[in-house]
């Protein structure tokens, strides 16, 4: 397991804070911590709530860099992001949520373009 947590904190580049307390560490680093301790359980899917908020984006850069890297070797993620812009460049599926249903799923091009998403979130308050 030792040495599985060694590659896992190398492979996200924090393995010469190992012998850090995780309160010691700054945002960006607990984030990276927070994925490579879910990636030690060997799960299905990883689930990410907001992963990127208020990390500076030459971290947020490194960190989607590392999810594309999990998904290229077969992991999958499920991110909860607000950022549209970010999820648009980055995700091959999109679901949009809207007052605790789900309004429409598909590719980001197509949700871009479903008049219920453009309505909800750019212009009105009923769907």
């Amino acid at each position: 397991i030792r040495d599985q947590a060694r590659a896992i904190a190398e492979f996200f580049e924090i393995d010469h804070l190992l012998d850090q307390p995780a309160g010691s560490l700054s945002g960006g680093q607990r984030k990276l911590l927070e994925i490579a301790r879910a990636l030690l359980t060997e799960p299905d899917i990883v689930l990410l709530d907001e992963p990127l908020a208020g990390v500076n984006p030459t971290l947020e850069q490194k960190i989607l860099g590392r999810i594309k890297e999990l998904v290229n070797d077969g992991y999958s993620f499920l991110l909860i992001e607000h950022d549209i812009d970010l999820i648009m460049e980055n995700c091959e599926r999109v679901v949009v949520m809207h007052q605790g249903s789900v309004l429409t799923a598909g590719s980001p091009e197509a949700v871009q373009a479903d008049e219920r998403v453009i309505e909800a979130y750019l212009g009105g308050d009923d769907v």
